[in-house]
């Protein structure tokens, strides 16, 4: 054998495969980076276990695996920790989890005692199964990050969904970009930035008696007469955005749009999207919709694109701050 086909044999290989929480999301990461998903076999036992096995080689090679961990939460997170392990085991060279929503991660902290920290166990459980790297979208908290001591590579589809608003050639001034509470206001700051130099900024304040339980209890900011944007990085039950857009209905806004990166939509949040006075709800597709659950408002938006050019560029070890300017990365 030649020296030069020595090198051939060591040149990286890229291969992705993808579970089965995101299919069609996979299928456009693999269109945009011009390769196909790699075959993988994935099953549940009767029992509720699962199986997962490569069948083609993935020895010595640069693996993503794609994966949400949401709904049904637990099944998803212990495939991927399994595809994790099974392409460890199997001598992959490099294996990066791709999450487009990492699951638990709002279990960021204690917030009462004898709490567990959920967000730094699933970030433990990765490193366990073998994950060298993590690539993700919008997490609740960007300092969840520091839970691993494996490099993350944090996204965000900020300038997709804003790019959605710019499209509608809205005023700048009739614009006010709201945030569901005092926490989000960073993202929402960002969120109206990208919209322009003259939109407004507007902060909901609420209380959560329980969990998933969201009481609004005034608007912070001027909203009479304008077009309102609640931004978020996740609906989950909508509780918040249909207290939200009826607080900021009452209060004069003109009409109210809700978007965020993540549709977890549990519960009664589609009937609650139906029934609240909003306008249109965009979203992404890092999480896919039920089918069952049609809702006409829904706009649905693919970050194929970002999460594509983002493993490209960890596969050839290229900067991905400099790839995007820093402008879809939240610190």
């Amino acid at each position: 054998m030649t020296p030069s086909s020595i090198l051939a044999q060591k040149s990286k290989r890229l291969m992705l495969f993808c579970g089965r929480s995101v299919p069609g999301l996979g299928e456009k990461i693999a269109e945009n980076l011009h390769i196909k998903l790699g075959d993988i076999e994935t099953k549940t036992f009767s029992n509720g276990e699962i199986y997962v096995r490569y069948k083609e080689n993935v020895r010595g090679s640069d693996v993503f695996l794609i994966q949400s961990t949401g709904s049904p939460v637990n099944d998803n997170l212990m495939e991927l920790l399994i595809m994790v392990q099974a392409a460890r085991l199997a001598s992959a060279r490099r294996i990066t989890a791709v999450m487009p929503w990492m699951g638990y991660c709002r279990q960021d902290k204690k917030s009462a005692g004898r709490e567990p920290i959920s967000a730094k166990l699933v970030a433990d459980l990765l490193q366990v199964a073998g994950a060298d790297r993590v690539l993700t979208m919008d997490l609740h908290q960007g300092q969840v990050q520091g839970f691993f001591d494996i490099p993350v590579d944090h996204m965000t589809a900020l300038s997709i969904l804003a790019g959605h608003f710019r499209l509608k050639q809205i005023p700048q001034e009739q614009l006010v970009v709201v945030s569901p509470d005092v926490g989000g206001v960073k993202r929402a700051k960002k969120f109206a930035e990208k919209l322009g130099d003259g939109v407004d900024l507007a902060i909901l304040t609420k209380t959560r008696p329980s969990h998933n339980v969201a009481e609004i209890m005034e608007v912070i900011g001027d909203v009479k007469g304008k077009l309102a944007v609640m931004v978020d990085d996740m609906i989950d039950t909508a509780g918040t955005i249909a207290a939200g857009a009826k607080v900021l209905t009452d209060q004069g806004a003109r009409e109210v749009y809700a978007t965020c990166t993540h549709p977890v939509l549990s519960g009664s949040a589609y009937q609650r999207l139906q029934e609240a006075p909003v306008a249109e709800v965009v979203v992404t597709d890092t999480l896919p919709l039920n089918p069952g659950k049609k809702n006409g408002k829904i706009k649905v938006l693919s970050t194929a694109s970002t999460l594509a050019d983002t493993i490209q560029s960890v596969f050839l070890d290229e900067s991905v701050s400099r790839l995007f300017e820093g402008d879809d990365q939240l610190f």
